[in-house]
């Protein structure tokens, strides 16, 4: 492999950081701008620092992300937000001439209803999850841009469409995480305040795919090499399981055993979102990390960062209902 100048757009998240891990390991060089340096909302700080940086390829990860109830409370920052970073980071990867560039979708791209397996034909061939459309229409958005550009200029961008993700570094914040680390915080705080029980949202039987943020920056970067489609292509684990299932797994590594209660009169988003990842698998990839193998690490991680909301000591201010959110 060439040495190459890759810009990992989103560089300090979850996905970016694992990416970046990834081809500083393959020997190449990791381009990163600071958010307050660069808006990525601002097409000409970007083609300004593009001109200065010239990569060779961007991964593109960067993105304005939360779970149910932070995009049912803020639909108008998900969708400006995602739409401003998307047009500007991808029409001035082409006016800098940069050829090759993968950007990171999501499966709420694809219809709510969609035949499960979930295939990457599916998109814009029905409605939308309602508790996250404005995040996905700007995702799809996304991934048309790549066509787009694809189609009328030849350029080589693609996009990843990965199920739900997790693994060290993730948002751990109840209000705007996703189900794992949301999880992960809540029975943490739950079992130092010695609380009883923990209330989650929703009915607890939807079906999710979930995989490791490790496994997803391989994919990526077999992608950024090898896959000649304008996309998406599906990455997922091949694994599903329910959300109360989950919530068991992630109480007994935290070690919480208190109960587990199903607030049904929450949102509990859609009923099964299992992706066929055929595609992907057809390149050679395969993911490596069992799922409980991967909560153990991230709640690792966890602990040893303190993220957001983390609690150290027992007190007893607030009852003994926390509530969880997710998609």
């Amino acid at each position: 492999m060439a040495h190459r100048r890759v810009w990992i757009a989103g560089h300090g998240g979850m996905v970016g950081s694992a990416i970046g891990r990834l081809v500083e390991a393959q020997g190449e060089t990791v381009l990163k701008v600071d958010r307050r340096s660069v808006d990525l909302r601002n097409q000409l700080a970007i083609e300004l620092w593009l001109k200065q940086a010239r990569p060779d390829a961007i991964v593109f990860a960067a993105a304005k992300v939360g779970g149910i109830g932070a995009n049912c409370a803020y639909p108008a920052d998900f969708i400006f937000d995602n739409l401003a970073i998307e047009m500007n980071v991808i029409h001035s990867a082409h006016v800098a001439n940069v050829d090759r560039l993968v950007f990171l979708a999501s499966s709420c791209i694809y219809p709510a209803g969609a035949s499960q397996p979930i295939k990457e034909e599916s998109l814009l061939s029905g409605g939308l999850e309602s508790s996250n459309e404005w995040y996905s229409i700007a995702k799809i958005a996304g991934v048309k841009l790549c066509q787009a550009y694809w189609k009328q200029y030849g350029r080589r961008y693609t996009a990843v469409a990965p199920c739900n993700l997790f693994g060290p570094g993730d948002n751990f914040d109840p209000d705007t995480g996703h189900v794992i680390p949301s999880l992960i915080q809540r029975f943490h705080e739950a079992k130092v305040r010695r609380q009883q029980r923990v209330v989650v949202w929703g009915t607890g039987e939807p079906l999710r795919e979930f995989l490791h943020v490790q496994d997803l920056a391989r994919a990526v970067l077999l992608c950024l090499e090898r896959y000649d489609e304008p996309g998406p292509v599906n990455c997922g684990s091949g694994l599903e399981i329910s959300i109360a299932d989950l919530a068991e797994i992630v109480a007994k590594v935290v070690g919480f055993d208190g109960k587990i209660i199903f607030d049904p009169r929450r949102p509990s988003g859609a009923p099964r979102k299992f992706l066929d990842s055929k595609k992907l698998r057809d390149l050679g990839w395969r993911p490596d990390i069992d799922l409980e193998a991967g909560i153990v690490s991230t709640f690792d991680w966890f602990l040893k960062n303190k993220p957001h909301g983390y609690v150290d000591a027992p007190f007893t201010e607030i009852g003994d209902d926390f509530g969880l959110r997710w998609m």
